[in-house]
């Protein structure tokens, strides 16, 4: 791989080689937080009125990895609406943090299209997938306490990290996230509930130890609660 140049002219010079008759182009991702580190990739949007439909590309130039987001001027609300559904909120939240590459007087109107999205936060839980997400997270805990191998054990922890983490989200009526923007999104939200959460995982990962991960999960469940079990139902037919 050739050697990095400055992120934005990186990204300029991408949009002039690849895409110079496009109508916006946005640098999102890492970078523009001030968060790269020496494997992060430059995230770029573009609204184009020729495409058909959206798609996405991989790219390794100017020392850079690429991920090229590209849209039509209308496709992008269907992503949109996908990442709101899953309260998800990848483009949305890129599309607001993104810096102007290129403009023709739409990103502005486009930008508040996503803040809007963020501001409104995702749909509020039903009360019956919240008794659904208490039963799963029971059942891990169960898989948990009875767990005697270790490398089971280390994959059960973890996705009663990420139950828990969606938990406390969704219940709030805030955005989740995956893979690194589990913890950012609890963190956001709750520095103090993310270290906690953080703390009771060490604890098991480092010394098998589970009281911690299990208090953990049960103050989360508690005012929903608890845990649940007995009583749970799903699909049966009420006709005799």
């Amino acid at each position: 791989m050739s050697s990095k140049i400055d992120p934005l002219e990186a990204a300029h010079h991408f949009i002039s080689t690849h895409f110079p008759y496009c109508q916006a182009a946005l640098l999102a991702g890492s970078v523009v937080r001030g968060e790269a580190t020496e494997t992060s990739d430059l995230d770029i949007i573009i609204f184009d009125d020729t495409l058909v439909s959206s798609y996405r590309e991989s790219f390794i130039e100017s020392g850079w990895p690429i991920e090229l987001f590209a849209h039509n001027l209308t496709s992008y609300r269907t992503f949109f609406e996908q990442d709101c559904q899953r309260a998800i909120p990848s483009l949305p939240r890129m599309v607001t943090e993104g810096i102007v590459l290129k403009d023709t007087d739409i990103v502005e109107d486009i930008k508040r299209e996503a803040n809007a999205l963020l501001d409104s936060g995702p749909e509020a839980w039903s009360d019956e997938t919240i008794e659904l997400k208490r039963y799963f997270l029971t059942d891990a805990l169960d898989d948990l306490i009875g767990c005697t191998r270790r490398s089971e054990g280390l994959f059960i922890a973890a996705k009663i990290g990420e139950l828990t983490a969606e938990f406390i989200l969704r219940t709030n009526k805030k955005w989740i996230g995956s893979s690194k923007w589990t913890y950012r999104s609890l963190e956001q939200f709750d520095a103090s509930a993310a270290r906690q959460l953080t703390y009771a995982l060490e604890a098991y990962y480092q010394t098998n130890e589970t009281d911690a991960l299990i208090c953990y999960v049960d103050e989360t469940l508690s005012p929903f609660s608890g845990r649940l079990f007995a009583g749970f139902s799903r699909g049966k037919s009420n006709e005799t």
